[in-house]
């Protein structure tokens, strides 16, 4: 048998090269394919980290955003002097330009937070890796390497949290935000929209609130000191940690000096700088009132409010401050015994501007505003709306009427005094006060025309034509009647009262602003004379002259509600109007306060500051009252009284005037 041998080695010739080169083919192969795959998965996990790193990240806001985006609702409200009243909110400030600031000013915080700032594209490279080494060699986070446009999108896009994801999103965002503005205008817009503590954001207003001086006013140690504040703004604020704050404070200056914007020894002399922190003083809670009625206002103006408002209102600080410890000083000596706890008072200038509010004694017992939200009856101070609406329909100041006891179907008015003069004019009515003629008034000329006499200078009340309206039995507020007596103190015109006159945004931008309308006549100037010389006569010889105010020409009107419950004087002179309430909030009477007595005393304080430092000037229709003599007084008792003895003969003790409306 011929023994058949098998070879397992190399084979001989060119056919053991072929299968050696047969054998590489799948290693090279294989080889690839793995390269590939582990490319493509590489590749694929990048994409994957990619999007999950940047999928939800947030878009960068239009340019003009960036001032507000993330900003809290904070309104400034400012005299229109430009005073500061108050800030309902954070305290934000104006926005400071660089151009106004001394160059020491930014380059505090370039030394502070980013030496590099004009140099990087948004996010420092090499400090990045110098802040990594620095942590990874401690073993711990040490060092940071964010740059002021990081911080802005840190503050102004993306949340607070430490994480490589946020990290990532705030360099790609800051690198874009570097794309859309200019270096000064990212540095402009983090000075104004950076924290410094104590509820303070933005240069303007930590300078002005520490210091009570403009930023470019501020010198180089506090500069360095202000910049040393948004490392660690709540820890470091000036009003609670003022040692740990300097010693923050040597370091800028150090980094200033390594930066080469000081020289050593600005900068040894700016560390030693007295740092003098001022007394901020503390808000008026009784402006209050005022801030609300303000609030109430813009949000009547302005559907949707930026949340950087600064408001210039037309109130008077001072004069807002001396009314309303005129009006407290009243109560507080007189209103125990006479059973009154509560009163309010407005001031409105000849062009409408609210000079003055005071919604009550006390904003943080009770924050009811009694001058523009209370609705009580104005007894006899509406009666110069009858009259006008009398005089209006042809009555005249000298006609007579009789007064005397009457009866309107179920209703019988009566004087406060339940005494009747006869035949009296028209004019002597009025200064007196007498119920009868005005009920008589107005059931000749009807309910109506007395309502829309109302309604033509301005008050807003719901009325009905009820008989009773004559007496003033149907509820106002305090700043509509004022605004009716405004009418007459316009020679005719409507008074329209504001308290807003302007609406910016921090910037500087005007959102509204207050323009006077052409003046509405409501009522001829003949009609308004007369009714004002008959107001003056109620000052002079009538109801009001606890209201008189010296040096002056001044008209009003006394009011008394049903049982002493409310108690009113409302009174004009040339440049402005006043209104004054007195009463209790639970409705109760008082003990026998009219309107002539406790409202016209402090009418008469509340009015004499309102006109201090001004002129006496001519109130158009005073001339028509006229100052009787002696003789003639006595002459007038002596008719009236003969006339009265005439009326009783005829048996005329009571008149029913059922039925006698005057008819058109």
């Amino acid at each position: 048998m011929t023994e058949t041998r098998k070879s397992f080695g190399k084979r001989k010739g060119g056919k053991g090269s072929a299968y050696k080169r047969r054998r590489r083919r799948p290693i090279l192969k294989y080889g690839l394919i793995a390269f590939v795959v582990l490319i493509s998965g590489a590749g694929g996990y990048g994409l994957w980290w990619w999007h999950t790193i940047f999928s939800d990240m947030p878009a960068l806001p239009e340019t003009a955003e960036l001032w507000v985006t993330g900003r809290e609702p904070a309104t400034e409200f400012r005299a229109a002097n430009g005073d500061l009243i108050a800030i309902r909110g954070p305290r934000y400030g104006r926005v400071v330009r660089l151009g106004e600031l001394p160059p020491h000013v930014p380059q505090a915080f370039i030394g502070a937070e980013d030496k590099r700032f004009y140099e990087h594209e948004g996010a420092d490279t090499q400090a990045i890796i110098r802040a990594a080494w620095s942590n990874w060699r401690s073993g711990r986070t040490v060092s940071g390497a964010s740059t002021i446009t990081q911080q802005l999108i840190k503050n102004l896009v993306l949340d607070s949290r430490q994480t490589l994801k946020r990290k990532a999103q705030e360099i790609r965002l800051a690198r874009q935000l570097e794309t859309r503005l200019t270096k000064d205008e990212i540095l402009e817009l983090y000075l104004n929209r950076v924290y410094f503590g104590a509820g303070f954001y933005g240069l303007d207003a930590a300078s002005r609130h520490y210091f009570g001086k403009p930023p470019a006013e501020l010198t180089v140690g506090e500069a360095a000191l202000l910049a040393a504040l948004p490392k660690a703004p709540s820890r470091l604020a000036l009003t609670g940690n003022l040692e740990e704050a300097r010693a923050r404070q040597a370091y800028v200056l150090g980094e200033m000096v390594d930066a080469g914007f000081l020289s050593d020894s600005a900068a040894a002399a700016a560390s030693v700088e007295p740092i003098t922190l001022i007394e901020r003083p503390l808000p008026d809670p009784q402006m209050g009132y005022v801030l609300d009625l303000a609030v109430e206002q813009v949000s009547t103006l302005l559907e949707d409010a930026p949340p950087d408002l600064v408001v210039t209102l037309a109130i008077e600080p001072e004069l807002q401050r001396s009314v309303h410890a005129a009006v407290t000083q009243q109560i507080a000596e007189k209103g125990e015994a006479l059973k009154a706890s509560q009163a309010a008072a407005i001031v409105i200038r000849r062009d409408g501007a609210i000079a003055a509010l005071v919604g009550g004694l006390d904003y943080e017992t009770s924050e009811f505003n009694r001058a523009t939200q209370a609705r009580r009856q104005p007894g006899s101070a509406f009666k110069a709306f009858v009259y006008a609406a009398a005089l209006e329909a042809g009555v005249s100041p000298y006609d007579v009427r009789q007064d005397v006891p009457l009866k309107i179907g179920r209703w019988q008015p009566a004087n406060y005094t339940g005494d009747y003069l006869g035949p009296v004019t028209i004019a002597e009515a009025f200064a007196a006060s007498l119920n009868t003629i005005a009920a008589q008034l107005t059931q000749e000329i009807g309910e109506d025309a007395v309502i829309d006499m109302a309604r033509k200078v301005g008050i807003s009340a719901t009325f009905e034509p009820l008989p009773s309206i004559a007496l003033g039995s149907q509820e106002v507020t305090l700043i509509d009647l004022a605004r009716g007596f405004g009418t007459f103190m316009r020679d005719g015109e409507r008074l329209d009262p504001y308290l807003v006159t302007r609406i910016e945004d921090t910037r500087g931008n005007s959102i509204w602003e207050h323009e006077a309308t052409p003046p509405l006549r409501a009522l001829s100037q003949g009609v308004s004379r007369d009714m004002t010389g008959m107001m003056v006569r109620t000052l002079e010889d009538g109801t009001g002259m606890a209201g008189r105010v010296n040096g002056w020409t001044v008209a009003g009107k006394t009011g008394t509600s049903q049982d002493w419950r409310d108690g009113w004087f409302v009174g004009f002179a040339q440049p402005a109007v006043t209104a004054i309430w007195v009463g209790n909030d639970d409705d109760s009477a008082m003990e026998k306060v009219t309107g002539g007595g406790l409202p016209a005393e402090i009418f008469a304080d509340v009015m004499a500051l309102a006109l201090a430092d001004q002129r006496p000037a001519r109130l158009a229709g005073a001339e028509r009252y006229v100052a009787l003599s002696d003789a003639a007084e006595e002459r007038i008792t002596f008719y009236r009284n003969l006339a009265g003895a005439f009326s009783t003969v005829a048996k005329r003790d009571v008149a029913s005037i059922e039925g006698a409306r005057r008819t058109e």
